[in-house]
């Protein structure tokens, strides 16, 4: 146990300690200022020569917020008939099918927005060639989008009064070129070398020790899982991902892909604070993230160590811990870890089948996707973590009896009216599908669908419960994780995922930003004594409170219905 321990500290360790300079290094990069490079800009000069941009061009945060909307939305229409064609066009060696309309909706809105839920499995579903020109392209960009999106809120709290919140396209750019290329490329030739496959040949026989005839999916993965993890995507090349010997072979890149999804997350904290020069509030923020995480993980890791309560009574040993659902050359501790980042982070991907956890841990990975806001996805992260901080600071002015300010701005009705609206947005997405999901395979299961209700569930009872409010708080978190016990690959699911990924992705970044800019353009107050101070212990903890309580209140009963009601009764 003690060996397995060591791995999470070590590999936890590891992240801080690349991506606390890469945090500092990405603050110089979007405040225009020297670093290493800076060779490639004539490369980024010739991107926005041939796509007609003026980099020198400053914009408010309306202006922000169309380019954003405007590329996603191309990138949408674009990629969506590329997956209902994909069996028309080349690089398809296993002869995979092109998708149904209703698969390919879910599928591109899923990439677009950073999400990555798979209602199909990479070996099958799609082809080398929408591998590379839809889905990687679709983990770069969608990345890039939240990283940009995150600078023109750093920007509106830099200066103390301005509209003029730089050049969205400009933060685009660099996110590719000055951070996600370079590290995906060093990722791939680590994962390459490690054994993760890299070949464009389509399926590979060999005979079993049983004598049978297997056929071997492979592909070039090692380029894909570099930026699906880099990138917060989290989406599989192979059905399993990776829990996958050909895409996570060994504990050794079982690390690296650890420590890729949490670098950039971790670094964009760092960031803000160099960046808008408030270095302590950034330490703050991440001390309240890291407690956070902390809070869900020590009871994760404690509940898949200790084994499956059933198997116990029925006098097995269980020495190793619960291992249904992980794979040996890992064992529960990383798994327990793993399952912990990749769902407080919108990663999503990964090494174990949540389906098989403990029910516990699957009350901790729903929570982690609710509260979205623990490092969070890369960008999307701080502008989460900042909705709660609004609110705190809200409530904090009202406890004093002053005016609500943060970082010299006034927060008044208008900033606070939109907190309020994003906050309620998750619960009310979440919520709402998961009964009507609920409503229709209790009263309508036999309905003359071309995929019943009844057979949407592998488990009956409170676990069932659990897979539906899972998918429904997965696809709002833009996570892509599932509890791969519900039947997904339907009309239902797919368009209403669809939708839900579309709005718990676009919403709660306009929200943040909209408030950013709204703050950005009011007069400058200078601090007094009586100003309520983001940078203190105080207000760190008053802002963990208020994520603690809002989160209680608006989940607490589906969990208990689903895995707290399964918990007691696997103890009973």
């Amino acid at each position: 146990m003690n060996t397995e321990l060591f791995g999470i500290y070590a590999t936890y360790l590891l992240t801080l300690v690349i991506a606390i300079p890469l945090g500092k290094y990405l603050a110089k990069v979007f405040a225009g200022e020297k670093v290493w490079t800076d060779f490639l800009k004539p490369i980024e000069s010739g991107i926005y020569k041939l796509s007609g941009i003026n980099p020198n061009e400053q914009m408010n945060w309306k202006q922000h917020m169309k380019a954003l909307m405007t590329i996603n939305l191309v990138w949408l229409v674009y990629g969506f008939f590329v997956l209902m064609n994909q069996d028309k066009l080349p690089l398809n060696p296993d002869g995979n099918p092109g998708m149904s309309p209703d698969l390919a909706f879910n599928s591109i809105i899923s990439f677009v927005v950073n999400c990555n839920l798979q209602h199909y499995s990479g070996e099958s579903g799609v082809t080398y060639l929408t591998q590379h020109f839809v889905m990687m392209f679709l983990q770069f960009v969608s990345a890039a989008t939240g990283i940009a999106a995150a600078v023109v809120f750093f920007k509106a709290f830099r200066d103390k009064t301005s509209t003029n919140l730089g050049n969205f396209w400009e933060f685009f750019v660099k996110s590719i070129t000055r951070l996600l290329l370079p590290l995906s490329l060093i990722m791939a030739v680590i994962l390459a070398f490690s054994g993760t496959t890299s070949s464009y040949e389509g399926k590979d026989k060999f005979i079993s020790l049983q004598g049978d005839t297997v056929n071997v999916s492979r592909g070039p993965a090692a380029a894909f899982v570099a930026i699906k993890h880099l990138g917060t995507n989290g989406g599989g090349w192979f059905g399993t991902n990776s829990a996958h010997p050909l895409e996570n072979p060994s504990y050794f890149t079982n690390s690296v892909e650890l420590i890729a999804q949490v670098i950039i997350p971790i670094a964009m904290v760092i960031a803000f604070g160099i960046f808008i020069k408030r270095r302590r509030l950034s330490w703050m923020i991440f001390g309240v993230m890291t407690i956070g995480m902390l809070l869900l993980l020590i009871p994760t890791v404690s509940s898949e160590l200790g084994g499956n309560p059933a198997i116990a009574k029925m006098g097995v040993s269980q020495l190793t811990g619960a291992m249904e659902g992980k794979e040996v050359r890992f064992g529960p501790a990383i798994s327990g870890y793993w399952s912990t980042v990749t769902t407080i982070i919108s990663t999503g991907s990964v090494n174990s089948m949540h389906d098989s956890s403990m029910p516990l841990t699957g009350l901790w990975q729903l929570l982690g996707m609710m509260i979205n806001s623990f490092y969070g996805g890369c960008g999307v992260g701080v502008l989460n973590y900042f909705i709660y901080l609004i609110i705190a600071v809200f409530i904090s002015g009202l406890m004093v009896g002053r005016t609500p300010e943060f970082l010299g701005h006034k927060v008044e009705a208008r900033e606070i009216k939109i907190a309020a609206l994003i906050t309620l947005l998750s619960p009310f997405l979440i919520l709402a599908g998961t009964a009507l999901s609920s409503f229709i395979i209790v009263n309508h299961a036999d309905a003359a669908w071309a995929v019943q209700p009844k057979a949407w569930l592998n488990n009956p009872s409170f676990h069932g419960f659990s897979e539906m409010l899972y998918e429904m708080t997965s696809s709002n978190a833009n996570n892509g994780s599932g509890f791969e016990g519900l039947g997904d690959n339907n009309v239902f699911w797919n368009v209403s995922t669809g939708f839900l990924l579309f709005l718990g992705r676009f919403l709660p970044i306009i929200g943040p930003i909209a408030i950013a800019g709204l703050l950005g353009a009011k007069k400058y107050i200078p601090e007094s004594a009586g100003t309520l101070k983001a940078e203190t212990l105080t207000f760190s903890l008053m802002t963990f409170a208020v994520i603690v309580v809002l989160n209680a209140l608006s989940y607490f009963p589906a969990l208990t219905l689903g895995p707290l009601a399964e918990y007691f009764t696997l103890i009973k």
